[in-house]
């Protein structure tokens, strides 16, 4: 094997099939699973307004979900 190809599997070809593996169909029976409370991003209110509270804050925007800010940290 040359050296060029080494490169090209390790580099290019590796990594792609890493990511294609992460692929999957998901059956009917199976998506009550997913569907389950604790699947869901914003289950915890409480969070969820202190990450957008840190998110808006450092980004140094205002509004789009309520919170509002200069980017200083002081509002």
């Amino acid at each position: 094997m040359t050296r060029g190809m080494l490169l090209f599997f390790c580099g290019v070809l590796i990594p792609a099939l890493s990511l294609v593996s992460g692929c999957g169909t998901v059956q009917p029976w199976e998506r009550g699973t997913l569907s389950d409370y604790t699947m869901r991003p914003d289950r915890d209110a409480s969070g969820a307004g202190l990450h957008d509270h840190v998110y808006f804050t450092r980004e140094a925007a205002n509004g789009g979900r309520g919170v509002g800010g200069g980017g200083c940290g002081c509002n």
